[in-house]
């Protein structure tokens, strides 16, 4: 109930959880301290493994091209933060326990406060309160600071929001490569005049798609198949990366502009999910929509990144194609893919436990590192994490059937959650009050506002003066490097467009991945 609570529309959500446990423990209503011990384990497990699988299947494809530049600029961001506690401890005396909490709460990231939380409890076999102490003393000031570094950022910078919305729109600014477009372009290059559609391919070297074709003869409006031929002055719907258009147009011929939907009224296209256990993994090229049905796929939307049609592709369960073709062929083509909401909402429980089993088991196994006279374990944090963007990133190549709902993955993380944050508020709070107003506890507000302002203002300027960073795809990037929901939700108030979203989604697998992981070696090293 307190967490629809919102101050100037930015709530602290589920982590009032926290603070209600902390309020419980300052008035000793605690629980069993085995019982608090697995609770608390078991709702980590739960929560990381959620995240896991929501951001596995996006994991890897997004280092792809562009995306290798966000990813390096959030992980600067990460780096930077733990650079900047590292230096907080040494210079203030503060221990590095207590200065994990602050990281966290500050980068508003609460895997990594369980990530530390088990690093602790594996060096030293007891809970240490001061770190979840950091954490809420810092978290409501993260919460607000990110926000804040977006607008000090859009001042610094001197961002005119007309024009990065209009660019954001044409996918300039390192959208080219992780969004797709249709463009309309009249073929003029004599070269491919008679050539059919499957071999544009090779000569091209780039990924596309043609959609519909209007030919120069008769003005005839159609799909297009392998089969098509292209003759000079007719007119395609290409759909490609923007980074690759420039290319492709320059290919064909020029672009032009084009009404398509009043060309041709018996054309449609409809947004179709995959949900067929048995086309998990296979290839578009293998499900032969366009031969069979006379209908086109002419994009893929996974984990909120559109991407390109292309023959090769593997499809994962969950999966939104947008179709297009007249209403008989999308119905036979969404015959094959499923389309049922229904067989979706069952859940796969099997490659869920087994995960979570194979994900213990890997946290349980030491890891030796020169320097650290400690073996490292992922813990409960980390090996469920690791296993779980496996599964659910490499699954459907081995015909692993790893989707889940995003209701049940919420609710999975939902009850992870305030199980784990319940149980360490539970745990903190009996000294809380008297650390942060007798024991310098006011401090670690001013240690946290540096962590979260510093790295995002350094990075912010070295991703638009450096990388040319559009700004809306800058505030998704900034957003997702510290894993801060509400600060995404303020970066898509500011614009029609979906760069920030783009952004956030590009740099949040591998951001949650470095939180949990540099939270447990600063424990480990220097606890």
């Amino acid at each position: 109930m307190l967490g629809k609570i919102k101050v100037w529309g930015v709530s602290l959500g589920v982590t009032w959880i926290l603070f209600v446990g902390i309020a419980f423990g300052h008035f000793n209503l605690n629980l069993d301290e085995h019982l608090l011990h697995f609770l608390k384990e078991f709702g980590l497990i739960l929560f990381v493994y959620s995240i896991g699988l929501q951001v596995g299947p996006g994991f890897f494809s997004a280092f792809k091209k562009g995306g290798f530049t966000l990813n390096m600029l959030a992980a600067l961001v990460v780096f930077l933060g733990v650079a900047i506690t590292v230096i907080l401890h040494f210079v203030t005396g503060t221990p590095i326990t207590t200065m994990v909490g602050i990281l966290s709460g500050a980068v508003t990231n609460t895997p990594g406060l369980g990530a530390a939380q088990q690093a602790n409890s594996d060096l030293r076999g007891i809970d240490a309160p001061e770190i979840a102490m950091g954490y809420a003393v810092s978290y409501p000031l993260g919460v607000v600071g990110i926000i804040l570094s977006l607008i000090f950022l859009k001042y610094i910078l001197r961002i005119n929001t007309t024009r990065e919305e209009e660019e954001a729109q044409k996918g300039l600014g390192h959208l080219q490569e992780l969004t797709v477009r249709p463009t309309s372009i009249e073929v003029r290059n004599e070269a491919i005049d008679g050539l059919i559609i499957k071999e544009l391919g090779p000569l091209v070297n780039r990924k596309f798609v043609i959609s519909r074709i209007r030919h120069r003869e008769g003005g005839v409006t159609e799909l297009v198949n392998s089969e098509t031929v292209l003759n000079v002055g007719d007119i395609i719907l290409v759909i490609a990366n923007p980074i690759d258009m420039e290319a492709i147009t320059i290919f064909f011929g020029k672009e032009t502009q084009m009404e398509w939907n009043d060309l041709n009224k018996e054309l449609i296209s409809r947004r179709i999910l995959i949900t067929k256990p048995e086309l998990n993994g296979k290839t578009l090229s293998q499900l032969r929509i366009r031969n069979n049905f006379g209908a086109n796929i002419t994009r893929i939307n996974r984990s909120g990144v559109d991407l390109v049609a292309s023959p090769n592709l593997h499809l994962q369960m969950g999966d939104r194609v947008t179709v297009v073709g007249t209403e008989l062929s999308v119905s036979h083509a969404e015959k094959v893919l499923g389309n049922s909401l229904k067989r979706l909402n069952h859940p796969n429980l099997i490659p869920i436990f087994i995960g979570i089993a194979l994900g213990c088991i890997l946290g349980s196994i030491p890891f030796a590192f020169p320097g650290i006279p400690q073996p490292v374990k992922l813990g409960l944090a980390g090996g469920p994490l690791i296993v779980s963007i496996l599964i659910s990133c490499f699954g459907p190549k081995l015909k692993l059937i790893t989707y889940t709902t995003m209701s049940a993955n919420l609710m999975l993380r939902e009850i992870g959650i305030a199980l784990f944050l319940a149980c360490v508020g539970l745990g903190a709070g009996e000294g809380f009050i008297d650390t942060v107003i007798y024991g310098g506890g006011y401090i670690w507000v001013g240690y946290g506002v540096i962590i979260t302002v510093l790295p995002l203002l350094i990075v912010g300027m070295i991703g638009r003066w450096y990388c040319k960073l559009n700004y809306f795809t800058l505030m998704g990037v900034i957003a997702g490097s510290t894993t801060d929901p509400p600060a995404l939700a303020y970066s898509n108030d500011q614009t029609s467009c979906d760069a920030p979203a783009v952004g956030y989604a590009t740099v949040y697998p591998l951001t949650m991945f470095l939180r949990v992981l540099t939270a447990q070696l600063l424990i480990l090293a220097l606890g």
